[in-house]
């Protein structure tokens, strides 16, 4: 399946739809192209998988974010699940995770009687998300951070079971262990959820002591995370399997970690290059000069050359941030600033006006004391009194 279709496109909504618009976009196709509707029919099949890839992908909020910003490649090697969004492997996977959006149509898939006993499949677990927040030099060079993560595991008493060890599970005597219920309105037949099991297909009379019947427990693990070089502030890694405890069996879910970079004094960034101003005087705009400017590995000279103009810039090809998918790195731009001088000597302003005159230039007079100022103005009304 192409990695390059365009989510929005495909569902036919706008980059700016409401996550209902976008939902019932996802379901009117889907039901469209449902196995179940289309049997042998491969396109149709291929239709469902990308639009479930669309529909995982924006109906969630931080990989819709990833997405808007980096389009597909924000989705690969960052958290964004599989080739095109969603780490779906086959339609029972996508009956797995958003299967409760087809009760009322009658699919085998969507209610389970084709996997057998629907409602107690195994389904994976939520995932979760943290954050971090790193420097430039950390983001540069890649890290490791240790990660202490809050969440549910499965039991380890029962096993995930949810009953107390010697007993098991029993089958829902009013679902009869599908988890849905049909029930008949004249010409319509209408599937919901089991109000006995919940959907779950089984009953626990004896529970867990441990647990309470939950097949879970809570616990904080410590874990470590890789951090590439090159990342950049708001992108999102993901460490797979590492988040809630899966349910009948199910895979665990992810952890998403959401990655923040922290200011510079120095640097600005701009995707791969790294922006700095670097003040200068007046001659050394003019005449040319060395200059020593930073870099990530320390100092660099830099060669202003003659008849520099104020807010010029250069570039240091290849000495910016590296690129996180292996590609060539950025440069570091340096622009410079011609900083005029608040005080000058006696020498130095003496210089200047004899610069002026041979430039032919007007200049402000040399500046007087308040006093002198004062006397000046007094004379001026005696002067004009005679």
């Amino acid at each position: 399946m192409s990695t390059k279709i365009e989510f929005y496109e495909f569902l036919s909504v706008s980059r700016d739809a409401t996550p209902e618009q976008i939902k019932k976009a996802y379901k009117k196709m889907a039901i469209a192209n449902h196995p179940d509707r289309n049997p042998g029919d491969e396109e149709a099949i291929e239709r469902f998988k990308t639009a479930s890839e669309a529909y995982e992908v924006l109906s969630d909020e931080n990989k819709r974010s990833r997405y808007d910003r980096y389009g597909h490649a924000g989705l690969s090697g960052l958290g964004g699940g599989g080739g095109a969004g969603a780490g779906f492997q086959d339609v029972s996977d996508i009956f797995d995770a958003f299967g409760d959006l087809f009760d009322g149509f009658g699919f085998a898939g969507a209610g389970g009687g084709r996997r057998g006993g629907g409602g107690a499949r195994p389904r994976k677990g939520s995932s979760l998300r943290t954050s971090i927040k790193i420097d430039l030099h950390e983001a540069a060079a890649g890290c490791t951070r240790t990660l202490d993560v809050d969440r549910n595991v499965e039991c380890k008493t029962c096993h995930g079971s949810g009953a107390e060890p010697g007993s098991s599970p029993e089958t829902c005597d009013y679902c009869g262990g599908h988890g849905k219920v049909v029930q008949s309105q004249g010409f319509f037949r209408v599937q919901t959820t089991c109000p006995a099991c919940r959907g779950v297909g089984q009953t626990i009379r004896d529970k867990c002591n441990t647990c309470h019947g939950s097949g879970h427990t809570s616990q904080t693990d410590k874990l470590e995370l890789n951090v590439p070089a090159g990342i950049d502030d708001g992108m999102q890694l993901c460490l797979r399997g590492e988040g809630e405890a899966g349910k009948n069996g199910g895979p665990a879910g992810d952890l998403y970690v959401d990655i923040h970079l922290k200011p510079h004094r120095i640097f600005e960034r701009h995707d791969k290059d790294l922006f700095c101003r670097i003040p200068i005087t007046y001659t050394q705009a003019t005449l040319g000069s060395d200059l020593e400017v930073p870099t990530l590995s320390g100092a660099h000279t830099l060669t202003i050359p003659a008849a520099t103009q104020p807010n010029e810039q250069f570039r240091l090809k290849g000495m910016g941030m590296p690129d996180v998918h292996g590609r060539r790195s950025g440069d570091i731009v340096v622009e410079v600033q011609v900083e005029v001088p608040q005080k000058l000597t006696e020498r130095q302003e003496e210089l200047l006006r004899e610069l002026a005159e041979l430039e032919n230039k007007h200049v402000s007079p040399h500046r007087k004391t308040f006093f002198a100022s004062v006397k000046d103005y007094f004379a001026s009304f005696t002067t004009s009194d005679e």
